[in-house]
This record gives C-alpha cells, structure tokens and sequence, in this order.
C-alpha cells in the first residue's frame, strides 16, 4: 500500500540527515529521521504487536536507541526505513518473547481459501485486524510485511531471516488463518 511505504519512505535526504547526524550529532537531523519513519515503524510495529500500545512504544524507543548506536555501520546496501525496519521487527520479537504471547496454532490442516485481499471488501477493517491479532507470530509478521506493508517474499526473508519460500507458505496459511477465524466468528459467508 503506497499510503505506507510509498513516495514519504526512504530519500535523498536520508542521507544528508544520517551525515548530519553523525558528523555533529545533530539534534534537528535526528528529529527530522524521527519524524519521517516512525509513523511507518509504530503501524507497524503495533500490528506485530497485536495492538499493545505500551509495548509498541518501548520497541520504537529501543529500535531508535539501536539504529542510532549501529548508524556508522549502516552501508546503504538497502533504505533506511528498511533497515529500521528490520531492527524495529527484531525488537518486537524479543518483546513477544518476553511476555510469552506466542501463540502456537497449528494451520497445516485448513483448507485452501481466498487470499486475505479478497475479502477485505467485504468485512470491517476491525475484524481483520483482530483476526490478523490472532495469528502465531510468523504468520502475522510476513502477512503484515507483504499484504499491507507491500514488500516482497525476497525482501521479507532478508528483514526475518528467513527463506522466501518460508515466507510464501506463511503467508498462505495466514491468509487461510484470516480467512477461516472470519468465518468461524460469522464476520464472513463462506
């Protein structure tokens, strides 16, 4: 979806803010960062998190506090948001192990369905967020990334560390997942 990871992602000036910043640790070239990706990263970050505000605002505060101790290190092989973004996720997981809210639902078994795009016509948005909330944390993580953030099944396994053909069958039992939790609680019509 552009509206997420559009034209107000990575740019040019990403780079003179990063120099700024690391020259002369620059208060207004860090604000500025800030002010540019963290609307993207907290979305993110609070759908990872399954709607928890509170931890959702210790992991944009940790992400941060970790991009800027590794900003030196950071080689541009890819953006900026990426690359946070990336960080902001690792930062999640380690919260989600923390409080153990992973959930451990067996998927294998369902039946082919409808990818989730499909049906987001037809049912609320707060039902699917709180269907996509359900999901064990993989499932979510890679259905996030790729149907609402819009990254691909390469650049999803580069930010997980995970194959791209991982990510291609969590998605698809996530989807499924979605799909099925909407019927069972009557928000969908089979």
């Amino acid at each position: 979806m552009s509206w997420i990871r559009g034209e107000n992602g990575d740019g040019p000036d990403d780079r003179l803010l990063v120099g700024n910043f690391l020259r002369k640790r620059d208060e207004k070239s860090f604000r500025a960062l800030y002010r540019r990706h963290t609307p993207v990263l907290y979305h993110l970050v609070l759908r990872v998190l399954r709607g928890n505000e509170v931890d959702a605002d210790d992991v944009i505060q940790t992400t941060w506090i970790r991009a800027m101790e590794n900003l030196g290190g950071f080689r541009w092989e890819s953006g900026l948001r990426r690359w946070l973004i990336g960080i902001a996720v690792n930062c999640s997981r380690e919260i989600i192990r923390k409080n153990r809210r992973c959930a451990t639902a067996d998927l294998a078994d369902v039946a082919d369905l409808h990818a989730l795009p499909r049906i987001t016509q037809s049912v609320n948005r707060m039902d699917i967020e709180n269907a996509i909330a359900g999901l064990p944390d993989g499932y979510r993580e890679v259905l996030i990334l790729h149907d609402i953030e819009g990254y691909t099944h390469g650049e999803i396994g580069e930010l997980l560390g995970i194959e791209s053909g991982t990510s291609k069958s969590q998605l698809s039992r996530a989807r499924r997942s979605v799909r099925v939790r909407l019927l069972e609680t009557g928000k969908l019509k089979p």
